[in-house]
């Protein structure tokens, strides 16, 4: 019965505008934090060769660090501190502790294996990728935790014809975006994204001599 119900429901159901702007939206909204996540996967196979499955457990601990900078600081209703500087708080926090930790794997997990087979350093990986998934569910618990970015930043939205937009999805589209334009500058105009791009084709060789890069 639950299935004939539902078959019916979805026979009846009518794509509107709103409901299709509405879900452009939410997927842009989504797809710019997968966007993301992507980048740092391709900036560290292209460089290393290697298979990163820790990298979303590295994000995974930021946004701890974060959530837990916001509620030090008061929690998202009722904030000790401006929302502004709040925000600026947890992001440099989050930012802060989950490069600390990357570069924390990076030295102990994957560097003495670099000289190693392909295999080693994927194994290693997801060595890795479990221990940080284990280690939080037992720090932190299975608990679902919320932001309350409406509370934070509020509520408000905003629209163009049919197209609805909340708050929080402006700022995570927008700051995507800034974070993609910013990472495509460091790679092409700094002395470090300069000195990735040979090290991304010949790895060897690069480590093998001394690059002096005069801008």
């Amino acid at each position: 019965m639950g299935g004939i119900q539902f078959l019916a429901s979805f026979d009846s159901f009518t794509l509107t505008w709103h409901y299709f702007f509405g879900q452009l939206v939410a997927g842009l909204t989504l797809g710019s934090l997968y966007a993301l996540l992507a980048l740092g996967y391709s900036m560290v196979y292209g460089i290393l060769k290697l298979l990163n499955f820790a990298h979303g457990e590295v994000f995974m601990i930021g946004s701890y660090i974060g959530y837990f900078v916001l509620t030090a600081l008061g929690g998202a209703a009722s904030p000790d501190v401006p929302a502004v500087l709040l925000i600026l708080l947890m992001f440099g926090a989050a930012m802060i502790g989950s490069g600390l930790l990357g570069m924390t794997v990076e030295r102990f997990a994957y560097r003495p294996l670099r000289r190693a087979s392909r295999i080693a350093p994927l194994i290693s990986a997801l060595g890795v990728s479990f221990f940080l998934q284990n280690s939080a569910l037992l720090l932190f618990g299975a608990t679902f935790r919320d932001y309350d970015s409406f509370d934070l930043i509020g509520s408000r939205t905003r629209h163009v014809g049919n197209v609805y937009f909340a708050t929080p999805q402006i700022l995570t589209v927008s700051g995507s975006i800034a974070l993609m334009v910013v990472l495509t500058l460091l790679v092409a105009r700094t002395r470090v994204g300069i000195s990735a791009s040979p090290c991304a084709s010949r790895c060897r060789i690069a480590a093998s001599r001394s690059w002096r890069w005069r801008m």
